[in-house]
């Protein structure tokens, strides 16, 4: 769970840096992209199957869209409990 916390010695400004950097990075790697249908090998993790898992590129992109989006909503849940503010109760 540690990936979830800031580290001892590590600031607002650097994290905000290293999402920026992530960005720019992402960016850059669309703006590469010549196919979008395009199949890429998934990265293999714990909960993966066995084989090799492939996707094209435009699926990857929506996943992460999706999943940008599902955090975000997270995150202004969390907000809303706590100052109370609706972002779509606007009169």
């Amino acid at each position: 769970m540690g990936q979830y916390r800031m580290a001892d010695g590590g600031t607002l400004a650097g994290l905000l840096e290293q999402y920026a950097v992530a960005a720019r990075t992402t960016a850059q790697a669309v703006s590469d992209l010549r196919d979008l249908d395009r199949s890429v090998p998934l990265p293999s993790t714990p909960w993966s199957p066995p084989e090799t898992v492939h996707w094209s590129a435009r699926r990857i992109l929506l996943h992460l869209i999706r999943e940008t989006a599902q955090h975000a909503g997270h995150a202004d849940i969390i907000r809303e409990s706590l100052d109370g503010a609706s972002t779509t109760d606007r009169r």
